[in-house]
């Protein structure tokens, strides 16, 4: 089963969640940031009526073929792709850190050229350490624009891809999985996409990365309460977040993944790398 994001309330609610999740948190501040970076992609996504959905040959091309339709690699962005990019950039700088402004003033300044160096880099992963502002904005533009786009799309029409990680609208990898709680889906485990918020259905206790259901482990921090896992593959040695709703039904992939980075400190020491990118936690993927 897949589900297609829903433009007018994710970024609103993950605004939310970030508000939430700041309070008293040792990185508040930067959640707090993170937040209205939440808030200004939903304003971005609340003008962006004239995505259209690709033409029906290309869907069913996809289709036949097991691709994604929306291809983060090779799927065409906007024309106006870069002026969302500096729309975003403008909204973030008011109020941001002395630090951050001349980077966002620069990058709004900056030729298509440039920030389509800028995109081809994120989606080849091949980031610029020394641009981690930058692309972390041209990637929240970029997740507006997908997240548009796959809400365009019909579910029906769509199949989980080979392999099964995959997101099936896009083809990224999932930034998290998360354990839904409501009377259609209890206890259902979905992964969740990094790049445009769709989440289609995995099965429980098997590695998201390597598909094994026999070295999978649970790890969390002493104290929590289970909210948010590390599942831990010890074929593969890679690791995802899990998320469970019962115990938060405000619970956030993107969000709470980034508010619970002391799991991925507790992971990474025991041997493990991330299998998944958080788009606003640039370089956070192993």
């Amino acid at each position: 089963m897949i589900h297609l994001p829903e433009p007018a309330r994710i970024f609103a609610d993950r605004h939310a969640r970030f508000a939430t999740l700041a309070q008293q948190h040792s990185l508040g501040d930067w959640l707090a940031y993170l937040g209205r970076l939440s808030q200004a992609q939903h304003e971005l996504a609340m003008t962006l009526d004239s995505l259209a959905p690709p033409a029906a040959e290309a869907l069913e091309r996809a289709r036949q073929h097991g691709m994604p339709p929306l291809a983060a690699l090779s799927y065409p962005r906007p024309e106006n792709w870069g002026d969302l990019v500096k729309r975003l950039a403008a909204k973030m700088t008011e109020g941001a850190p002395e630090t951050m402004r001349p980077r966002l003033t620069a990058l709004g300044a900056m030729t298509d050229a440039e920030l389509d160096a800028i995109a081809d880099a994120l989606f080849d992963g091949r980031i610029d350490p020394d641009a981690l502002p930058e692309t972390t904005i041209v990637a929240a533009a970029l997740q507006t624009i997908w997240t548009g786009l796959a809400a365009r799309l019909d579910a029906k029409a769509l199949a989980i891809l080979d392999p099964s990680e995959l997101c099936p609208c896009c083809g990224s990898l999932p930034v998290a999985s998360i354990l839904k709680t409501s009377a259609q889906i209890n206890n259902l485990r979905y992964l969740h996409c990094s790049l445009c918020n769709t989440e289609w259905n995995v099965p429980r206790a098997t590695c998201t990365a390597c598909n094994t259901d026999r070295d999978v482990s649970y790890r969390q921090i002493d104290g929590d309460d289970g909210g948010v896992r590390a599942e831990c593959c010890d074929h593969c040695k890679s690791y995802l977040k899990i998320l469970a709703q019962e115990k938060d039904p405000h619970i956030d992939p993107v969000a709470d993944d980034l508010a619970t980075l002391a799991l991925d400190l507790l992971v990474d020491e025991a041997g493990y790398s991330r299998s998944g990118p958080n788009l606003l936690l640039l370089g956070g993927a192993g």
